[in-house]
């Protein structure tokens, strides 16, 4: 009876288990389905013609209006914009920006970790106060400098002061002083140097984080818009966001051209997210191990 009365209340433990896991699922797929609506919207709507798109009554599929799917937006952005130099522009100066941050930025953390001199508690200081500053504070000295070195027009300008920001520095402190000691004395004590034990200890070990801070740097400087603007003043030298804001607004009477506009903006960063999500999460996994 006992043994019994056991196997029920684990069968319903497990019935209770599965029903939960059911709905939790169910929810988030259909979370994910209602948050992917609107960007399957834009993407339908880019690819009908400016006689439906005109029509009240708003129409998923082309086809089912009686109208066939039409390339026309995105012949346009294609044959009468500069949209594919924007594209190079905006993918030299966020891959540029994202690389030196990655590098330098992982320098820094590791010598403020494995490392002993003098003030680095007063280094560590400094950068964590400099979040507390605003950035539209910094604006008017850093393009003063920037125009004094001749870097106005030039994608340098941009990247440089990209490079400065303190983030990168703060998420790989965290990581990197999480990293236990005795695998940077097993390395010493088989001959490894300083930079050995940085480029083959703590870089391999890192790569889940330096995955996940390389897609929010290139994410952040693809889609920068003010500093950009106010540094490149060339329309062959915009990047993609001005560009296509320049075009958006010379262009208010085509919907069509609006939504073709989304998608190409929002494709790039779209298909990269999918190349690193199995980075990011193993950095959260790794950074909530450690923790």
């Amino acid at each position: 009876m006992t043994e019994t009365t056991s196997q029920d209340s684990i069968r319903a433990r497990l019935d209770g288990d599965t029903v939960r896991n059911v709905l939790l699922h169910a929810f988030l797929y259909g979370l994910a389905v209602l948050m992917a609506v609107p960007y399957l919207y834009t993407l339908s709507r880019s690819f009908q013609p400016t006689e439906l798109l005109r029509d009240p009554r708003p129409y998923w599929i082309p086809p089912l209006a009686g109208e066939p799917i039409t390339l026309e937006h995105y012949q346009y952005l294609l044959n009468n914009t500069l949209v594919v130099e924007w594209t190079i522009n905006t993918f030299i100066i966020a891959a540029g920006a994202t690389l030196l941050i990655v590098v330098i930025d992982s320098m820094i953390a590791f010598s403020l970790t494995r490392l002993d001199w003098p003030g680095q508690g007063l280094v560590m200081g400094v950068i964590l106060a400099s979040f507390m500053v605003p950035y539209y504070m910094n604006i008017v000295p850093l393009y003063q400098i920037v125009s004094d070195l001749g870097l106005i027009n030039s994608y340098w300008g941009v990247i440089l002061p990209a490079v400065a920001s303190p983030l990168g520095v703060f998420l790989l402190y965290q990581f990197f002083k999480d990293i236990p000691a005795e695998y940077e004395e097993a390395a010493r004590l088989d001959g490894f140097t300083t930079f050995q034990v940085y480029t083959r200890i703590i870089l391999p070990l890192a790569k889940p984080i330096l995955s996940a801070l390389a897609l929010f740097m290139f994410v952040y400087n693809w889609n920068a818009f003010l500093w950009p603007l106010l540094v490149l003043s060339n329309e062959t030298a915009y990047t993609l966001p001005i560009g296509l804001v320049n075009l958006y607004q010379g262009n208010i009477d085509t919907p069509g051209l609006h939504m073709a506009v989304a998608i190409l903006g929002s494709l790039p960063l779209f298909i990269i997210y999918l190349i690193f999500q199995g980075q990011i999460v193993r950095a959260v996994q790794m950074q909530g191990a450690t923790g």
